[in-house]
């Protein structure tokens, strides 16, 4: 229903209602039907069903098949590893899931606790969760609004709707319904919302709207959703769906080849168990959280809170960025821009030197100063005074020579404010200063002046083109003050003496990140409740819109297209203005339908649903509501979009490393796998037993693996296009080079455990595991870079690296040299030759890869051209 459209004769007849409220039957029987005016929310999910989602992954069973099946065989060492594995995982995933039901409890804090109304014309006090449609709300400053309202009384009254809007100034209340047309909340200037604050005057409104029927209660709707799963979740879980087909294919394979040469179910059973084992990457979950958890701890030394670990990755893939203006691309600060002074100079002599304008703005305001030294006071005229005490002229000063005696404050009506000033040097005793928006002073001038208007106009054009809010300044003077201040006899046979272009300027450090943005491949997109030409200007000035193909849209064009209309031409929007929450979700939506990550940033309640449903949300943490944070996946501690560009690289670092030690740790299973596939072939035993494969993807690849995550960005990394979302993470011949590289590390092993064989040597099976962790170990600095040799980039270039490198080895050395670990590991101490020749063997690997970079560098330096 549009409540702002209608006169306030029909509301009362549809809502069955009068200005003295309604009685307490009525007011029952709706409660009733209408239901408590409270924000609901969805069946939340239990503790026990989010533990069980955890374990729910097809992996996960397959993993927990093998642990059950170790135990059945007694195998109970294997058992143990392979249970703690799980639960670690699924503790870390139920505690992410947790934390994403908080953003509904911080919406419902946004609501009054109690409600001022009126019932058959007596106040009185009840809860807010009691009122209905059709109640009486009596508000004063500091009330929270308890529900929808359409105002029918107002004085002087202003509403703070940035948590709902965006928008950062008070919206001035009034009670007449509105022309014919299509208006975003900001504009709707005869309703009130719930959740919003009176922060002067009071007012009386009728309740239009309770509960979930409320624009708080459809933010609500809309932030109940599912959480929208990351790229790397979404690669992960297609990656693992595969594996988990190959797994059973190749273990059933294995199984049935050895039992049809005549091995034992039970040695086959064990076989297949190892094969499983070796093929599930146990430790890969808790490396990419535990990389993650690294990252956010960098990106929060940048002022980038991260408050989900998936985000950390998800940087790196964003395409779209979507930010909110003001505060984020611009100072959020209102700046006198550009000044015009009529050539009129018939006031000069009212002040002691010219600069009418000047004195004007100096005086015409209710601007103060704080202790702390701050200016206080609307931003508009902070800005104002700001612009002429920078220019010596300052209203405490000027006012003890030109005091103010009386005023016209303010007001939604007539657009205008007055200031009226004693001044004692001149025959004329008092003047006149009026302050408004350009159009309505120029209904308000002299006979004399009203023929310049056209040329006014002009000017005034020119500004607003370059996307300034311009006020105007008139004058008058009289010989005494009225004794009745009437606004329609002070304010008239006024003389323009200029006006002023202000604009909220575009953070320098901004227009440099849009840059960076753009080389990046990334699209930068301005989403604002400002108007159209203002939007538009700012966007020109940081770069955003580059060309005449980059559009603009307003909230009201959105509104009129159809979703396949929208989705035709979203990727060409740069800016969207006067938009609505529903919108901005619209926006998000038809983004990733076409296949785009996307990241939006916010600062208010009607940002939380895109915030929740994009791809990456962005909170501001200095003036963003809790609901905007609850409800964001990162939180930017100094608003600045400069810091997500930052973050972005981070981003990019991170997930380019987790690729790194997810092709370490995939290549190494692989090649625990040829070993394990190919020794039946070539008539030897199982080279590994279950517990050397655990030993190797938890301890050869986790702590090497985890040194991956601290390795510095590549030297290309912000000039690249981000990575194709439609790609799976084995694109880009990361497949190839685990195949062929787990191959040859398969065929390492076996060869060397074929040699220990063939000269008796009774260590066959440790030279054998041995070789395989060192192969390992060459391939991890191998893979350290993309492009660049290791001897390029040096070996000492990642100092955990060294660390991580130096550690394994020497837990290697210990279970070989150790009695106890012999015991537990089924190893044998080696000789000093068995131990340099597996170090020999196993470096086959590393010079490989070495190789292999080589090779491609060579291809990218000199491409083949055909002609």
């Amino acid at each position: 229903m549009n409540w702002h459209l209608l006169p306030l004769s029909e509301i009362t007849q549809l809502l069955h209602t009068t200005s003295s409220g309604l009685d307490a039957v009525t007011a029952s029987n709706r409660l009733c039907e209408h239901g408590k005016n409270q924000i609901e929310d969805t069946k939340k999910k239990t503790v026990l069903q989010m533990i069980l989602s955890q374990l729910s992954d097809f992996m996960i069973l397959i993993l927990i098949a093998a642990a059950l099946i170790s135990g059945i065989i007694g195998d109970v060492t294997d058992t143990i590893i392979i249970l703690a594995i799980i639960i670690m995982n699924a503790t870390v995933g139920f505690i992410q899931e947790y934390r994403a039901e908080k953003a509904m409890e911080a919406l419902k804090n946004m609501a009054a606790n109690h409600a001022r109304i009126l019932r058959e014309g007596k106040t009185m006090d009840i809860p807010a969760s009691d009122l209905v449609p059709g109640d009486v709300v009596v508000l004063e400053a500091g009330n929270v609004i308890p529900a929808d309202i359409r105002f029918f009384e107002t004085h002087q009254t202003k509403v703070d709707e940035s948590a709902l809007t965006g928008e950062s100034n008070n919206v001035e209340k009034s009670i007449e319904e509105l022309p014919e047309g299509n208006y975003a909340l900001g504009d709707q200037t005869n309703m009130g919302y719930k959740g919003t604050s009176v922060t002067n005057g009071r007012a009386i409104g009728y309740v239009v709207a309770t509960g979930m029927q409320t624009e708080l209660g459809h933010i609500a709707k809309m932030i109940q959703t599912d959480e929208t799963t990351t790229p790397l979740q979404k690669r992960l879980a297609a990656f693992g769906k595969r594996l988990s087909v190959i797994i059973l294919i190749i273990c059933t394979i294995i199984f049935c080849i050895g039992w049809l040469r005549g091995e034992s179910v039970m040695t086959m059973l064990i076989t297949s168990i190892s094969l499983a084992v070796a093929a599930i990457p146990e430790a890969l979950p808790a490396l990419v959280t535990i990389a993650l958890a690294f990252g956010a701890k960098k990106l929060a030394k940048n002022n980038a809170l991260i408050r989900k670990l998936p985000a950390v990755e998800t940087l790196g893939s964003v395409t779209y960025i979507c930010s909110d203006k003001t505060g984020t691309l611009t100072m959020n600060k209102m700046t006198v821009q550009e000044i015009f002074e009529t050539a009129e100079t018939k006031y000069n002599t009212a002040f002691e030197e010219k600069n009418r304008l000047l004195h004007a703005m100096a005086l015409n305001n209710d601007v103060s100063k704080g202790e702390n030294g701050k200016w206080m006071g609307d931003s508009t005229e902070v800005a104002l005074v700001q612009f002429a005490f920078d220019k010596n002229l300052n209203r405490a000063d000027l006012e003890k020579i030109i005091p103010r005696i009386a005023e016209l404050p303010f007001d939604s009506k007539r657009k205008c404010m007055t200031t009226i000033h004693d001044i004692q040097n001149t025959d004329a005793e008092i003047v006149v200063i009026t302050k408004g928006a350009v159009d309505v002073l120029f209904e308000k001038l002299n006979a004399e002046q009203k023929s310049h208007i056209p040329e006014f106009e002009c000017k005034v054009n020119e500004m607003a083109e370059k996307g300034y809010r311009v006020l105007g300044y008139a004058m008058k003077t009289l010989s005494s003050l009225p004794e009745n201040l009437d606004p329609n006899a002070i304010e008239t046979e006024l003389t323009l003496i200029g006006f002023v272009g202000m604009i909220d300027p575009p953070r320098e450090e901004a227009r440099q990140a849009v840059s960076e943005c753009k080389e990046a491949g990334i699209i930068p997109v301005m989403i604002t409740g400002d108007h159209k030409l203002t939007a538009k200007a700012i966007a020109e000035k940081l770069g955003i819109i580059s060309s005449e193909e980059d559009l603009v849209l307003t909230g009201s064009e959105l509104s009129e297209l159809t979703q396949i209309e929208f989705v035709k031409i979203v990727e060409k929007v740069r800016v969207y203005a006067r938009v609505n929450p529903e919108q901005k979700l619209r926006i998000i939506n038809a983004l990733q339908s076409k296949n785009h990550f996307v990241a939006m940033t916010g600062d208010g309640v009607n940002d939380a649903p895109a915030l929740k449903n994009a791809d990456i949300g962005i909170a501001m943490g200095i003036n963003g509501t809790e609901v905007s944070k609850e409800a964001s996946h990162m939180i930017l501690l100094d608003d600045n979009f400069a810091t997500i560009i930052v973050a972005v690289k981070h981003g990019r670092k991170i997930f380019d490393n987790i690729l790194k030690f997810i092709k370490y740790i995939m290549t190494g299973n692989s090649g625990e796998i040829w070993a394990i596939f190919l020794a039946p072939f070539f008539g030897l035993p199982i080279p590994l037993l279950a517990i050397h494969i655990l030993w190797i993807n938890l301890v050869t690849d986790g702590l090497p693996g985890l040194a991956l995550a601290s390795e510095p960005s590549e030297t290309n990394i912000m000039k690249r296009p981000p990575r194709n979302p439609t790609k799976n993470i084995f694109s880009n011949g990361m497949a190839l080079h685990i195949l062929w590289v787990g191959f040859l590390m398969g065929v390492v092993t076996i060869g060397m455990q074929a040699y220990a064989i063939h000269y008796a040597n009774t260590h066959w099976q440790t030279m054998a595991f041995t070789v395989l962790c060192f192969s390992q170990l060459g391939h991890v600095m191998v893979i350290r870079s993309g492009r660049d040799s290791i001897f390029k980039i040096g070996f000492f270039s990642n100092k955990p690296m060294v660390g991580a490198l130096l550690i394994t080895v020497a837990l290697q050395i210990m279970i070989i040299y150790m009695p106890f670990f012999n015991e537990i590991f089924k190893t044998q101490p080696l000789t000093l030759y068995e131990l340099l020749l597996t170090l020999a063997v196993s470096s086959i690997v590393f010079w490989s890869g070495e190789i292999e970079k080589s090779i491609k560098n060579r291809k990218r330096e000199n491409p083949i051209v055909f002609p």
